[in-house]
């Protein structure tokens, strides 16, 4: 089966960078007359060009301050023109791949983004499956959303996607492991698999990514909670991680890009790397 993430990255075990964007247009934290779609365009290139300075070997851009979040449906043209606009920015202002994440479970609008800024992936945290997230219930859109891939011709865009993804409860598929999840998602079409732990840095249980990867042969990436700390661990028994939270000051996902942090994670990683972990 193919591997997406040598497709995309040059490195073994690849590490993405978080951009997070400020509140966009349309959102209610949007604030035109401090941070205009400019000046969020602008932190955005900058906040990626550190990333790249430091090491990492792509970076993904979402809307995360646009909270509360909107079912992937509901979202705006506005929003999906924001994030495309700043994705772009950010595509042209780097030379590491460059994917998209839109809250909530918003496939759709990432794709479109996608296609329009030139990214190579989309982050769907519910691809097969439900989950209670903070919109409510959060059906899986795997099926629409291979056929809007297929109806753009955008086959060269990877679905990386959530299993028992952060911020949720999963008790109504509590009677199913989640390496059944995980297969779930690979026989239905995804191109490589996150695992996260149950919020924003808080990192992945190492079982259950063993699990995970024993019972898939698709390529498994950590979806949060990655440090200094427990990269070596986590990443000896996973093929990558996206990271958000460790590279931004004080370990906060709020605060901006940390090169120093950053640099330290990524000359780690290269460690991990030459010895085979």
């Amino acid at each position: 089966m193919k591997n997406c993430l040598t497709k995309i990255f040059s490195n073994v075990k690849p590490i993405i960078g978080m951009v997070h964007l400020r509140p966009l247009p349309g959102s209610p934290l949007y604030d035109k007359t401090n941070m205009p779609i400019q000046k969020v365009i602008e932190l955005a290139v900058q906040e990626a060009t550190i990333l790249e300075k430091a090491g990492v070997d792509g970076v993904q851009v979402e809307n995360i301050w646009d909270y509360p979040y909107n079912k992937g449906q509901d979202i705006g043209y506005e929003t999906c023109a924001a994030l495309t606009a700043a994705a772009l920015a950010v595509n042209q202002s780097v030379s590491i791949p460059v994917g998209i994440n839109c809250h909530l479970n918003g496939g759709h609008a990432a794709m479109a983004a996608a296609v329009a800024a030139g990214a190579h992936w989309i982050r769907v945290f519910e691809f097969v499956g439900a989950y209670i997230s903070y919109t409510g219930l959060t059906e899986g859109i795997g099926g629409s959303l291979a056929r809007y891939r297929k109806f753009l011709d955008a086959n060269d865009i990877y679905f990386l996607c959530d299993v028992n993804v952060k911020h949720g409860s999963h008790f109504i598929v509590s009677d199913r492991q989640v390496k059944e999840l995980a297969v779930d998602a690979q026989e239905q079409g995804a191109d490589a698999l996150i695992i996260t732990g149950f919020e924003t840095g808080t990192a992945p249980d190492e079982v259950k990514v063993r699990d995970c990867k024993k019972a898939v042969s698709l390529p498994i990436l950590l979806g949060s909670g990655v440090t200094l700390d427990n990269a070596n661990n986590l990443l000896s028994v996973a093929d990558g991680a996206i990271v958000g939270s460790w590279f931004k000051k004080d370990n906060n996902w709020r605060n901006h890009v940390d090169f120093d942090r950053t640099k330290a994670f990524m000359d780690e990683v290269k460690k991990i790397r030459s010895t085979g972990s």
